[in-house]
């Protein structure tokens, strides 16, 4: 396993070994005792699974308690995967990374509690997996808006996003809630 460190502060791009031959190929995806030797969570408690077509974004998301860490994955297909820093205390506060993630390259991407994410699928479908370290709160949900002017995220749009009605309402970041102090893994977060 390798990881590759982002300008944002616990956003890191973690690349599993891969085993291939003419049978395909296997990977082992999450080793809890790996995982934890490189600072990265051991403990996910929430495991998710999309299908979308090629131009649906889904995001900014974020819980405002209960704040998830996300591990994601493509399984099929191509997206280009944001995570955006809204921890106050963070060097990155404000600022956005990307990176693609394929089939091929079966990279994972870790978005840490305290960062907006969302992703925008560049392939006719994708098929996106991923672990929470916090279960899904509908409550302390909160979306930025994906498009917000403040924070310019570079999207590879060809034309009009396939958007949810949460997410085309997303609150722009001058006003969305932010984290005063980054939340821990294993404790709910101060809240502005």
């Amino acid at each position: 396993m390798k990881i590759q460190t982002t300008k944002i502060a616990g956003c890191v791009l973690v690349e599993p070994q891969v085993f291939g031959d003419e049978r395909g190929f296997f990977m082992e995806t999450f080793r809890s005792s790996r995982f934890i030797e490189h600072g990265l969570p051991g403990n996910f408690v929430q495991d998710n699974f999309s299908r979308s077509v090629r131009g649906t974004l889904r995001g900014l998301h974020y819980q405002i308690r209960e704040a998830q860490g996300k591990l994601v994955q493509v399984v099929r297909g191509e997206v280009y995967d944001v995570a955006v820093d809204l921890r106050q205390d963070s060097p990155t506060f404000g600022q956005w990374e990307a990176v693609t993630l394929t089939e091929a390259d079966h990279k994972q991407f870790y978005i840490p509690p305290g960062c907006a994410h969302g992703f925008l699928v560049l392939s006719d479908s994708a098929d996106f997996a991923y672990k929470c370290t916090k279960q899904y709160n509908p409550e302390a949900e909160r979306v930025l808006l994906w498009n917000d002017s403040e924070l310019a995220i570079e999207w590879p749009l060809s034309g009009e996003p396939i958007l949810s009605e949460k997410d085309r309402a997303g609150t722009p970041f001058c006003r969305c809630e932010t984290y005063a102090v980054s939340p821990q893994e294993n404790e709910t977060s101060n809240r502005q």
